[in-house]
């Protein structure tokens, strides 16, 4: 049983998700975290790994650490991504069966679903089809987290569940160019093209694929409330349940950043996904729904990225 006072370990804790989740967990009165910076513990060495978790024996464990990246990032480096993200997640839950971890939340991506899934994109339809081919690495990985949760639940009882978040955006997000992901890569441009007096802004792609879009921390209070209230084999996507076009969502920041400039779109770049709308209907039906309005969202993740503007230029 989880109490306030269970030792929680959240990998990842310094990035958007794991930060997010170390926020609504203290919100909601857990005290007691065990927390290592990636320089404190490389989670893809094996050995370190089964020595922090014998040491340190937590009850529960939020898996939230990955290697990430936008598009060109995920273009770039497949095997980097494929690779670290496995050894990760395999050290991490391997180590967590073998020190009596009480609870694990494996966070997914949305990316699992095929390239061509229907929409929305229901629980059942995974590894219905061939994924993106521009995130395969990183989708596979995320597949083989989920899946391994569920079968070393099947085989040794334990009490791991998986989470399938939307893209992600907020309080936390990493702005840098190659990294960063769509709402960070929009309102860096734009912000960057204001203060230049730039007269255009450049869209990659033809502006028409579609995301759907949660701010991080609605992401965290879904994941606390799955942490304390389910157990079994059944993973949750995690959304909105609406999406909007790259061309909406860079009319939206356009407006909130005061950028006067046009929009010009590169279509020799790829779209990625042509769409990815989750069906959040089997977690709505077990009583959680997001708060955070997008527009909303997208000013909070502005007025952060003002605030800490220096830390990325």
């Amino acid at each position: 049983m989880i109490t306030k006072d269970s030792k929680i370990y959240i990998a990842g804790h310094r990035g958007m998700a794991g930060s997010a989740i170390y926020r609504i967990l203290k919100s909601k009165g857990y005290t007691n975290f065990v927390l290592r910076t990636s320089k404190e513990l490389d989670l893809t060495i094996q050995a370190d790994v089964e020595r922090f978790f014998e040491k340190e024996k937590p009850d529960v464990v939020i898996l939230a650490a990955a290697k990430v990246g936008g598009i060109m990032a995920n273009i770039q480096s497949p095997a980097t991504f494929l690779y670290d993200n496995l050894m990760i997640q395999n050290n991490i839950i391997n180590s967590a069966y073998k020190n009596g971890v009480k609870k694990l939340v494996f966070l997914g991506s949305s990316c699992i679903y095929p390239r061509n899934c229907p929409q929305p994109m229901k629980e059942e339809y995974l590894l219905d089809g061939k994924v993106e081919p521009t995130n395969e690495g990183y989708a596979i990985a995320k597949i083989a987290g989920m899946k391994l949760c569920e079968m070393y639940n099947r085989q040794y009882g334990t009490d791991y569940i998986s989470i399938m978040p939307c893209n992600l955006y907020g309080i936390g997000d990493s702005f840098d160019p190659i990294r960063s992901h769509v709402v960070a890569a929009t309102i860096r441009k734009f912000h960057k093209a204001k203060i230049e007096h730039s007269p255009n802004v450049t869209i990659w792609g033809t502006g028409n694929a579609r995301r759907e879009l949660l701010f991080t921390d609605d992401m965290a209070d879904a994941c606390v409330y799955l942490m304390e209230s389910y157990s079994g084999n059944d993973f949750f996507n995690v959304g909105t349940g609406f999406d909007v076009s790259i061309t909406e969502l860079s009319l939206m920041v356009k407006k909130i950043v005061g950028y006067d400039g046009e929009l010009v779109y590169d279509t020799s770049k790829p779209d990625g996904m042509p769409q990815k709308l989750m069906d959040c209907s089997k977690l709505a039906d077990r009583g959680w729904i997001y708060k955070t309005s997008l527009e909303e969202g997208l000013r909070k993740t502005y007025q952060w990225y003002l605030d800490n503007y220096d830390e990325f230029n």
